[in-house]
């Protein structure tokens, strides 16, 4: 017997070809997928089932079920993962019937290395059994059990292989936005898979005649995703899919726009920083660019008197982010904190905002988080006036318990050409769930973008 793995542990491979097996009660597939950092395939071909049983590198061998075997010298440079796809053949079983598959790695004379009891499933059909990895010159495996309860169409199309099918009719609801579509491929495994799940699943699917209605499954992957731990993982899909439901339910699901997160850097947000509640709200908000925003990053501000552009944050990169650039005062990578003051002037941050959006580009949605202090009323009302024929909606939020005044009354401001901004107060985000907040901070972006294109805002 092998080494026993847990979930998340990994361990070396210093063989030339590596063999996946499964254990289990059930009747299941093997199948694999060849990804490269950004954690998606290159193409079709990068995906290895019983219609296609090869790829540079990694083969299907005949067994009940299949094995997976790799040989690490022909696997491609700019495969970063290989990973071992265990799936129920039959579509109304789940993994939660039986005993725990067990994933077995292998070499090729077929002494057993590594052994994993992927425990915890209950109703998925499929599931990331292990990674196969590079790490340097290195080869290792990983301990994932990863499970997808929407099936197997939902698993390739999330690793970016293309689903072609039959959809269904599309349900009824508010007019569809324009959203950007999946290149056109074909990839006969999904489609071919009728009884595991496979149907007419999109990258970036839209409720429109001819299309099927998307599903919080559908959620977008962006790189770097592939490099957190399971366990940050997890809790961003989490987010994702919470994203993505508020987005369906608003017909919006699929929309690209710019994400812009601007923070409060005043001295009444000390509170708020020593705790660490801004840092909070950073995690938060990446789940938004992941399934917005054209690259999936945060383009991120310090505001005070004056404001501090600040490198942009990846999914990837993010505590790492928070931890240099999240401070009330002092120097820090190159940047003067106190330069900007203690207390608040928004119209620079804003005008600088303003100022980088032309008419006809595609949407902004600006994050605005303050504890308030809006003193130019009268000034930022009429740049809000002003910023309505912009292709731009302003959310603010409140964080902790403050007089947020202006903010209180942008939905009744009057002579906009649109709504284009929205507000509501957190007196404490760490009490508010994911579902409530994404609903709340995502509520009127949607229905503004409806409005933007009547206006002739956006095209």
């Amino acid at each position: 017997m092998g080494t026993a793995l847990v979930k998340g542990q990994n361990g070396s491979l210093a063989v030339a070809t590596a063999v996946v097996s499964v254990r289990l009660a059930m009747v299941a597939d093997v199948s694999g997928l060849l990804v490269t950092e950004s954690g998606r395939v290159r193409s079709d071909a990068d995906f290895v089932f019983f219609n296609q049983p090869s790829a540079p590198g990694v083969e299907l061998r005949p067994g009940m079920p299949a094995l997976l075997a790799v040989s690490f010298a022909d696997v491609p440079a700019d495969i970063a993962q290989i990973r071992a796809v265990i799936t129920l053949d039959d579509p109304t079983a789940t993994f939660g019937q039986g005993a725990p598959p067990v994933a077995v790695v292998g070499d090729d004379a077929g002494n057993v290395l590594y052994e994993y009891v992927i425990d915890g499933l209950g109703t998925e059909s499929v599931v990331i059994a292990l990674e196969l990895y590079r790490r340097n010159a290195e080869w290792k495996v990983r301990a994932v059990g990863q499970g997808y309860a929407g099936g197997f169409a939902a698993l390739v199309v999330d690793h970016g292989v293309s689903v072609d099918d039959e959809p269904p009719p599309a349900g009824v609801g508010l007019p569809a936005l324009e959203v950007q579509s999946a290149p056109d491929a074909t990839c006969a495994a999904a489609s071919s898979r009728a009884g595991n799940g496979a149907g007419a699943i999109v990258s970036a699917p839209a409720t429109q005649p001819g299309t099927a209605a998307p599903n919080a499954l559908d959620v977008r992957t962006v790189p770097g995703e592939e490099k957190l731990s399971f366990e940050k993982r997890g809790r961003l899909d989490m987010r994702k899919r919470e994203v993505a439901k508020v987005l369906i339910t608003k017909n919006a699901f699929g929309v690209r726009a710019r994400v812009v997160l601007v923070i409060d850097k005043t001295g009444s947000m000390i509170r708020q920083y020593r705790q660490q509640v801004v840092h909070r709200v950073v995690q938060r908000m990446i789940p938004v660019a992941t399934q917005l925003d054209h690259d999936g990053t945060l383009e991120a501000y310090l505001s005070a008197l004056s404001f501090a552009k600040l490198p942009d944050i990846t999914v990837e990169h993010s505590e790492q982010w928070a931890q240099t650039f999240l401070h009330l005062s002092g120097t820090h990578a190159g940047i003067s904190y106190d330069a900007m003051g203690g207390r608040n002037d928004e119209l620079p941050i804003m005008r600088d905002i303003i100022a980088s959006l032309r008419p006809g580009d595609p949407p902004t949605l600006v994050l605005f988080f303050t504890d308030g202090g809006f003193a130019k009323k009268r000034e930022i009302a009429a740049l809000m006036r002003e910023a309505s024929r912009l292709p731009a909606f302003w959310q603010f939020i409140g964080l902790g318990k403050a007089n947020y005044g202006l903010l209180r009354s942008l939905d009744e401001m009057a002579n906009r050409l649109v709504d284009n901004a929205g507000f509501f107060a957190l007196d404490d985000i760490d009490q508010v769930d994911d579902a409530q907040l994404y609903g709340r901070l995502l509520g009127e972006f949607p229905d503004w973008i409806r409005a933007a294109k009547t206006a002739g805002i956006l095209h």
